[in-house]
């Protein structure tokens, strides 16, 4: 302890210019945690007593979300799925684009392409919503006009996967793409010119050089996403789907649950609510530590921490 008080004073100017930040963060991300509380609390009690004053109820809003174990599976079921699709073809195609780019010969044109595909990530959903309805709305939507058909595709739940993903990817691929173009052009040209030397090719080029330097970042994206995976984005399972009944079995995930509970149950739903964010934030760290641990043992340094 000597030594960490000694420590301070001998850095006493770095840790009064670190110390505006780390107010910051203190009082924006942990004090609000002090709310974790709700998910042990008497909803019923909240209005009449406040946080601190409505009644411990143990683990009574934990039991409430696995209390119908078949709708408790489903969301695990979807949530789960629903990230490995979108973070695998995400991450194959984030890396295929920036490699596609970087290898463009037409920088310019690149450079307008990579524009282009990165302005979907700021369409809200509230308006991918009606992008996606003018595509497979049932009388008037593209799809159904192009192939002389009338599908209803809301009242089909084996449709949605496939839609899901296709919008996921649409919406936030380009964006993905920009790390690792980050990252392409750190790599030093000399690696390539001694390759193409050697008799190289393109694809060898980039089997041998670009892939193995774009792996750290790809790992460490992959640790961070692991940290998400009992979430998912609100706006595409609940607007997206306009939350219908019909197709619930295929896209209803825990984020979505939550709304509906919310919308459908007001103050009386808070602490059902927490107790889910919280379920949702406990197995996201544990994922995260479990796969940083196994890269860890297997390649020290590509690991978070």
């Amino acid at each position: 302890m000597k030594g960490f008080f000694r420590n301070i004073v001998k850095h006493r100017a770095h840790v009064v210019m670190a110390l505006p930040v780390f107010l910051l963060l203190f009082f924006i991300m942990y004090v609000p945690m002090s709310g974790l509380l709700l998910a042990f609390k008497d909803s019923k009690d909240l209005m009449e007593r406040g946080l601190y004053g409505a009644r411990f109820n143990n683990f009574e809003n934990f039991r409430f979300i696995i209390q119908s174990k078949t709708i408790f599976i489903r969301m695990l079921r979807n949530t789960f799925l629903y990230y490995v699709i979108f973070t695998a073809i995400g991450t194959v195609l984030n890396v295929a684009i920036a490699i596609a780019i970087d290898q463009f010969i037409l920088k310019k044109v690149g450079k307008t392409m990579q524009t282009l595909m990165i302005i979907p990530v700021f369409i809200s959903y509230a308006a991918v919503q009606f992008i996606v309805e003018a595509f497979i709305s049932k009388d008037l939507g593209i799809i159904n006009r192009l192939l002389g058909t009338t599908t209803s595709f809301y009242g089909e739940k084996k449709y949605w996967p496939t839609i899901l993903t296709i919008t996921k990817i649409w919406k936030d691929t380009g964006y993905g793409s920009v790390l690792y173009m980050s990252v392409l052009a750190g790599i030093d040209s000399e690696l390539y010119e001694a390759a193409e030397i050697d008799g190289a090719g393109r694809f060898r080029r980039i089997w041998h050089i670009t892939l193995p330097s774009l792996i750290p970042m790809i790992t460490v994206m992959l640790l961070l996403s692991v940290g998400n995976i009992m979430k998912s984005d609100t706006g595409l399972f609940y607007q997206v789907t306009r939350n219908g009944g019909a197709i619930k079995e295929t896209t209803e995930v825990i984020d979505s649950y939550i709304l509906g509970q919310i919308k459908g149950a007001g103050i009386n739903s808070f602490g059902y609510t927490s107790a889910s964010s919280l379920f949702q934030s406990v197995v996201g760290l544990l994922m995260m530590l479990i796969a940083n641990f196994t890269v860890r043992k297997i390649e020290p340094d590509n690991a978070l921490f």
